[in-house]
């Protein structure tokens, strides 16, 4: 079965403010309101062009059997001009209308990025990034539209339906109070089967973005899905959740059809009915031919007007539907926030770090205590090694140094400052962390080192690169240090990877250093040489590692065992395997005699 579409918030998606919902990017058209004005003005000059022309025609049809052949010319030289100005208007309207919906949709993109790549990774537990993409792309293309063509075709039309109302009125009471008669019996269907396509048009769209989830999920691991052979079952699986998207879209378009159907037909009925009495006027003596002429050509503009505004009220509602989820992502409330009065580390930072009765559950997991009680003291420069089964929660101890997530009780300080104090961006520039995972982007090698500093000169990033062992294999590429690494590195080895990360926080230069199993993807010499680096750079610094290696676990200044949450103990290697316990048990199964190469458990 397909998943429902992930909700950020579904309270919130039922109290739909339908297409008022589009009101919520007025802070986006607001800085290019001499734009808007402008748009406006030539949308009121083609209405207003529009308007007039009926009224040439009804003169030249009356004056038509006249023996004036210059008032006639001026008739129909004064219709070339309005042709003209109908033209300019229209070319300047679509000109500005189109800029404005290119400028705002860009300007949303940029916030709604903005805003989703500071969440927090909590965010990240209940919402697919593919999801996240499918709005600042599918979603915003359909309020694009909107802005750019759909909104000024509305404006349009509305003006043409309430001017050319009134100037039928003006030309024949009788027969515009019969068309008013009409009005009701059209309203009723748009305002029933809109409310219904709005509800069709939110769910085809939450069902986009969960088939852009799916494959952004798929593609991104698909050396894995490959692997186990699971190409068929993620097809499948994506087969469905786009069928289930294309069932939707399909109940859309037959509501929005039927709803065209009944409008227009009954539309152009009643002006047929309509103008079937006015005929009968006309040959009575009851009104003019050109008056018959001029009314019937109102007629079908104010038919069409409401035809158009029909059909465009579903593209309203579905852009309302988008607008809606855009302003999710601009107003949901991230669980890690910065202080409104940060308070300052003082210079040099020092790097010590505390963690006082901490306890953390993930979101995700709320029933199993990722930390439980945990008191450490980390002293400037000191190396810690944290070892321990996996669950333990060594990586939630560097999650929260690095403030990912706030605990919900006890303080994390650095420097004896609670990190809740302080702003996430400012502290962090003290903190380098070299992943298990390393993340390398679709960029080069020396734009993928100088991440850790983007101010960083070519040579100071060959100069990381060579301390963390990776400047041999670098240069060895077909273009060195700008040859593009691909996507997540895929023309790496995991080794390799793990160097490009280490040389990024090496260049980095922070006082505060986090190493989460940072040689395990490395060969014998390669890791020689980055271990010596590491103890290179770990002088004089803070050292958090979580320790995969027995050669690291040996050099720490202490090691840290950690159980189900909690520390269980500390001290020197020969000390902990001496007390005998878990460490000294995890020793006795996972350490052998093979030297640096040994590794230290699932740490």
């Amino acid at each position: 079965m397909a998943r429902q579409p992930s909700k950020i918030d579904a309270n919130e998606r039922e109290k739909s403010r339908e297409v008022g919902a589009l009101m919520q990017l007025w802070p986006f058209l607001k800085p290019y309101r001499g734009m808007l004005l402008a748009a406006l003005l030539a949308l009121v000059l083609t209405a207003s062009v529009s308007l007039i022309l009926p009224l040439a025609v009804r003169r030249v049809v009356d004056n038509f059997g006249v023996d004036a052949s210059g008032l006639l010319d001026q008739y129909f030289a004064a219709a070339i001009g309005f042709a003209a100005l109908l033209a300019l208007g229209t070319g300047l309207r679509y000109a500005l209308v189109t800029r404005l919906g290119e400028r705002v949709v860009a300007d949303i993109r940029k916030a709604v990025f903005g805003r989703v790549i500071a969440m927090s990774p909590s965010f990240y537990e209940t919402t697919m990034t593919g999801e996240v993409l499918s709005r600042i792309t599918t979603d915003t293309t359909l309020i694009q539209s909107v802005i750019g063509s759909s909104v000024s075709i509305a404006l349009r039309n509305t003006l043409i339906f309430a001017g050319g109302l009134v100037l039928m009125l003006f030309t024949s009471a009788k027969l515009t109070g019969l068309v008013l008669l009409i009005v009701p019996v059209v309203v009723v269907p748009i305002l029933t089967l809109g409310r219904r396509l709005r509800v069709l048009s939110r769910e085809n769209q939450d069902w986009i973005a969960q088939s852009s989830g799916n494959a952004s999920e798929a593609l991104l691991s698909v050396q894995t899905v490959q692997a186990f052979t699971h190409e068929r079952l993620s097809r499948d699986t994506f087969d469905e959740v786009t069928e289930s998207s294309f069932a939707v879209a399909v109940r859309r378009i037959k509501a929005r059809a039927v709803m065209t159907i009944i409008v227009i037909f009954l539309i152009f009925s009643g002006v047929v009915g309509v103008l079937w009495i006015g005929a009968h006027d006309v040959r009575a003596g009851g009104m003019s031919t050109g008056a018959l002429v001029q009314f019937v050509i109102y007629s079908v503009m104010v038919a069409g007007s409401v035809a158009a505004l029909s059909e465009i009220w579903g593209e309203l509602q579905r852009a309302a539907g988008a607008t809606e989820r855009l302003a999710e992502l601009l107003v949901v409330e991230d669980k890690v926030q910065d202080p409104a009065a940060p308070a300052s580390l003082s210079e040099p930072v020092r790097g010590e770090i505390s963690f006082d009765e901490v306890t953390f559950h993930y979101p995700s997991r709320p029933s199993v205590a990722a930390l439980d009680r945990v008191s450490l003291h980390v002293n400037p420069g000191e190396t810690v090694a944290l070892v321990g089964p996996s669950g333990a929660g060594k990586s939630t101890v560097i999650q929260l140094i690095l403030r990912f997530y706030d605990p919900e009780a006890g303080k994390v300080r650095l420097d004896g400052i609670d990190l809740q104090d302080l702003s996430r961006t400012a502290f962090r520039r003290s903190v380098a962390l070299v992943p298990q995972d390393p993340v390398i982007f679709a960029a080069s090698a020396r734009e993928n080192i100088r991440f850790g500093w983007p101010d960083a000169s070519d040579v100071e990033v060959e100069a990381a690169a060579q301390a963390a062992a990776a400047h041999d294999f670098i240069t060895a590429l077909p273009q060195s240090y700008d040859s593009p690494l691909g996507e997540r590195g895929v023309m790496l080895s995991g080794g390799q990877k793990q160097r490009i990360a280490i040389a990024r926080a090496i260049l980095r230069d922070a006082p505060v250093l986090l190493l989460d199993e940072a040689t395990s993807a490395l060969d014998a010499e390669s890791e020689r040489m980055v271990q010596h680096a590491v103890e290179r750079v770990a002088e004089g610094r803070t050292t958090i590692v979580i320790a995969h290696r027995l050669s690291t676990v040996k050099k720490a200044d202490r090691i840290v065992v950690m159980d189900q949450g909690r520390i269980v103990a500390e001290g020197k290697h020969d000390a902990l395997v001496a007390e005998g316990g878990l460490y000294a048990r995890l020793a006795r199964l996972q350490f052998t005699d093979g030297g640096s190469q040994d590794t230290f458990g699932d740490a």
